[in-house]
């Protein structure tokens, strides 16, 4: 397995650092920091290098500094045996990351970094990576305890979409002998008022229980299924659910149901990536054009 790590040498970029290191523990993987440069016409000062802005203007004599540093802070968090030599990119981060990640299993990386964008403001590196990149992203938070990924919360819509999430939290739950709650949220602010009929709520979990035997028929022991029906929106009801139990990852497809595009407010994996602690592991099921 091969984890990308976007860092910034900030200090809640290293929590990311950290994270992969127990990941690849469990899958014998790789981790690449990944630092990405941009000139310094595009910055508004030179950030924790303590260089001088002339050495900012050619990137080919600053780019051994920059892989040197970049390795000295992930020698700090990740084995050696497990460290891959890192990648330093120019130009635009979330792009660069998106790119490079073509080639890796898993990006995992913090939701600030060194410009200490608040979650809220759209255009975040994390928010763009999560909405454009086809590679699996893990986003952490300097408050998130993964511990060994035991506690795994997956959500569904029952969509094609959302089942591109299932082999993941199997994957990790087979590795780690943890345990999947599997959760549908059955939220009548979608309906109309006359569609508001709590038999829905049976149907839903029959269907909830053929989802569980289908798709993780072989661990059927570690995996809870539950339908919650409430008046809040989706990412709401998840939120207020997580709140209450101490999950080390949550697992969702970033496309559901709905199909919203990730760019207009509504997506419920984006609100919930804004607001919870927990890592939450993102899968987008579209395909590069």
């Amino acid at each position: 397995m091969k984890i990308l790590v976007p860092i910034d040498f900030s200090e809640r970029s290293k929590k990311a650092l950290e994270v992969a290191e127990t990941f690849a523990e469990i899958f014998n993987g790789m981790v690449t920091p990944y630092y990405s440069h941009l000139p310094i016409s595009e910055l508004d000062e030179p950030y924790a290098l303590g260089m001088s802005t002339k050495m900012y203007q050619k990137f080919d004599d600053l780019e051994q500094t920059l892989h040197d540093r970049t390795r000295d802070i992930a020698v700090q968090y990740v084995k050696a045996e497990r460290l891959a030599k890192p990648i330093i990119g120019l130009g635009n981060a979330a792009q660069g990351i998106i790119d490079t990640s073509e080639d890796f299993d898993y990006i995992i990386m913090s939701s600030h970094g060194r410009t200490g964008f608040s979650r809220l403001l759209l255009g975040s590196v994390a928010e763009k990576v999560l909405r454009l990149a086809h590679t699996p992203v893990m986003i952490v938070e300097n408050e998130s305890i993964v511990g060994n990924f035991e506690r795994i919360l997956l959500t569904t819509d029952f969509s094609e979409n959302a089942a591109y999430a299932y082999p993941y939290a199997k994957d990790i739950v087979e590795k780690t002998g943890g345990t999947i709650d599997l959760i549908h949220v059955l939220s009548f602010d979608q309906f109309d008022e006359k569609e508001k009929d709590l038999s829905l709520r049976k149907i839903r979990e029959e269907r909830l229980k053929l989802l569980k035997r289908e798709h993780f028929n072989d661990i059927v022991k570690q995996v809870n299924e539950k339908v919650i029906v409430t008046q809040d929106t989706p990412h709401e009801a998840i939120y207020n659910h997580v709140q209450k139990h101490d999950y080390n990852l949550i697992i969702m497809a970033t496309v559901g149901r709905t199909g919203i595009n990730y760019l207009m407010m509504g997506s419920t994996t984006a609100n919930l990536v804004r607001h919870v602690k927990t890592a939450v592991l993102s899968v987008n099921p579209r395909k590069p054009s």
